[in-house]
């Protein structure tokens, strides 16, 4: 079978899709909230073409009907845009059978590719890109060291959205801690408002090996909002999106309350399901601890 420098991760979705790891590792790999990528054989660096290309052929003598292609790891769109161009060209040709290629996407990774150089990436079948947003506020993206801005996001949004592609965002529940959950919630609502993505994501901010990253942004007191807090923070973002035809999804494993629609269409229940929870928990199914994870 293929060869992977663990760990691997990949969107949910991909769950079906063919993983070709063309980079390893995060080029960035400073965000105070994430610690996928920090074991010391997860440092950085493209693949060789040639090893793609072996592991593209594996998964062929195998007989694996391949349909979707996922290129991990978390920074695939960080390779410049002809090594992508090669890349998506040989998948083309090796697994004629594909009708998608996706990849997780940094707003920065596309700040030197041109709308035309993505839609020539969209020409072979690239169509969808994870973005890691996490929020539209310029205070907690400095505060976890993104390294990005709502103008940096916005710019990089409007750029897939020209060139054909979707856009799957993630934004996390709960970044800004207790201290700045509001203009969190606020302002990324804004951010996709702007963006009008295709489909919005939002994940509760987990941090399985401690928050001493974290507390390092927030002058050591950072402080998850509780469960009441999340869904208040829920609240707010829900309430101050104006959204035109985006598939909302908040039910990844790490979410204690399940969220499903299409915005703004499902608006009215998504908010009576986030108020319903926070009045009345005992009246709707929420995870257990032992139930969430990454």
């Amino acid at each position: 079978m293929l060869s992977y420098i663990e760990p691997v991760f990949r969107p949910p979705s991909e769950w079906k899709s063919l993983i070709l790891q063309v980079t390893n590792g995060c080029s960035w790999n400073k965000c105070r909230f994430c610690d996928m990528y920090t074991q010391p054989q997860k440092r950085f660096r493209a693949q060789k073409l040639e090893i793609v290309a072996a592991e593209i052929d594996k998964a062929i003598a195998v007989g694996l009907p391949v349909k979707r292609v996922f290129l991990a790891d978390g920074d695939a769109m960080s390779l410049p845009f002809n090594r992508l161009e090669q890349l998506c060209i040989m998948i083309k040709q090796k697994l004629p059978s594909v009708t998608r290629i996706s990849s997780y996407c940094l707003p920065r990774n596309l700040t030197n590719k041109t709308p035309e150089q993505l839609a020539r990436l969209r020409e072979l079948g690239l169509s969808l890109l994870y973005v890691g947003c996490e929020s539209g506020d310029d205070e907690v993206l400095t505060r976890i060291e993104k390294g990005e801005t709502f103008a940096s996001s916005l710019l990089a949004l409007q750029k897939i959205k020209a060139a054909g592609i979707k856009a799957s965002v993630m934004i996390l529940n709960g970044l800004g801690g207790r201290q700045l959950s509001e203009q969190h919630a606020i302002n990324s609502a804004k951010l996709m408002n702007q963006a009008q993505p295709e489909y919005l994501l939002t994940l509760v901010v987990s941090l399985p090996l401690g928050q001493q990253r974290m507390d390092q942004g927030f002058d050591g007191q950072f402080q998850l909002p509780d469960q009441h807090g999340l869904f208040s923070e829920m609240r707010l973002l829900m309430a101050n999106l104006e959204l035109e035809r985006t598939i909302f999804r908040s039910d990844h494993a790490s979410n204690y309350l399940v969220l499903k629609g299409t915005l703004g269409r499902d608006k009215s229940r998504l908010l009576a399901e986030i108020e319903q929870a926070l009045l009345q928990p005992n009246t709707v199914s929420l995870r257990q601890e032992w139930q969430r994870g990454l």
